[in-house]
């Protein structure tokens, strides 16, 4: 095999049982955008942040998209041991589903409550992906998806801890 030829092989589809369900896979798209929107966010208030709790927010920020990030690498590989295409709309990435944009310009604790109702949607989507992979026998997809409830969920919890 040239060089070539290796760079022209289109990804492969390796369906498998769970791939032709589309309520899971539909689902773990959603989390898998909503998850990288996130991780954009939170990067631009940890960069953006001033005032008395810019340390707190600076460094929690750091913590939280960097797990995401990785988690956003275990939501894509999911979905390609599914037998689907790890694929993210640009145009998803631009604001929460509520119409929300990261905005450089809040206050610490704006971006506190912003980060904070992102965290608890996603939580919440988490949780309803767990029941979709339940429902379609998916303990894997389950697993996965109650792991990163946990993590919103604590996240969520951090949050409402530091804005008092």
């Amino acid at each position: 095999m040239t060089g070539t030829t290796a760079l022209n092989i289109e990804p492969r589809i390796a369906p498998s049982a769970l791939a032709n369900d589309a309520a899971v896979t539909e689902a773990l798209a959603r989390v898998l955008a909503d998850t990288y929107r996130l991780v954009l966010k939170s990067h631009i208030y940890h960069w953006n942040v001033t005032g008395p709790l810019f340390v707190a927010v600076h460094d929690l920020t750091q913590d939280h998209y960097t797990d995401m990030f990785a988690a956003a690498d275990m939501l894509a590989e999911r979905m390609r041991a599914l037998g689907k295409l790890a694929q993210i709309d640009p145009t998803d990435l631009l604001a929460a589903p509520d119409g929300r944009n990261a905005d450089a310009t809040l206050s610490a604790k704006d971006m506190i409550g912003d980060l904070l109702a992102d965290h608890e949607t996603l939580a919440a989507r988490m949780r309803a992906l767990v029941a979709a992979v339940e429902a379609a026998d998916d303990p894997v997809t389950a697993d996965l998806a109650t792991t990163r409830a946990d993590f919103h969920e604590k996240a969520a919890w951090m949050l409402r801890a530091l804005a008092g």
